[in-house]
């Protein structure tokens, strides 16, 4: 079967390779507990030039509306939208634009999948890490609750739950890590 020309890869011979693009674009990345101002940074990023925001959260609350009720739920729900989002953040660096990835990059297997994005185009990459303690963030977090300004809300019992699955970022996993500590205002 013939394939027409204008169905064709780009560069067919080389479509495996990196773009030049790719290259000149960042994956920002944010790893930090429930309300250490992850989407914080995430918006300050990304306002920079030729920088977009995907905002796990914005996706979530738009696209499985009164389904996220458990941890369980969030697992189901975020493991389809990273089927889907993989491939469009790939496309956004490859043409050259640099992504901000508000998906919390708290795991080995968040931080893996995150990894597998940007070097399957050649961009580089940046991996915030919010060190924040844990008291801070449930003080913030229930802040945020109060608001209700946020799609998503957690009990203190539910922080608690997740940040058991927590693993800051080690030298071991190679990523070029902005640490950003806790200053007290």
């Amino acid at each position: 079967m013939q394939v027409p020309e204008q169905s064709r890869p780009r560069c067919a011979e080389y479509a495996d390779a990196p773009a030049a693009n790719a290259r000149l674009a960042t994956l920002h990345m944010v790893c930090g507990k429930i309300g250490s101002g992850k989407s914080t940074l995430a918006r300050q990023l990304a306002a920079g030039p030729g920088t977009v925001l995907v905002s796990e959260d914005s996706w979530l609350a738009g696209l499985y509306p009164g389904e996220m009720q458990s941890v369980a739920d969030y697992v189901r729900c975020s493991t389809r939208l990273k089927g889907l989002m993989g491939a469009h953040v790939q496309a956004l660096l490859d043409a050259g634009v640099s992504v901000v990835l508000d998906f919390p990059a708290n795991t080995l297997e968040g931080r893996g999948w995150a990894r597998s994005v940007f070097e399957k185009v050649g961009a580089s990459h940046r991996l915030h890490f919010l060190d924040v303690p844990d008291e801070v963030c449930k003080q913030r977090l229930r802040v945020r609750n109060a608001a209700g300004e946020h799609p998503f809300q957690a009990s203190d019992e539910q922080f608690d739950l997740i940040t058991s699955y927590f693993v800051a970022p080690s030298d071991e996993e190679g990523f070029d890590v902005v640490h950003h500590p806790y200053a007290p205002v």
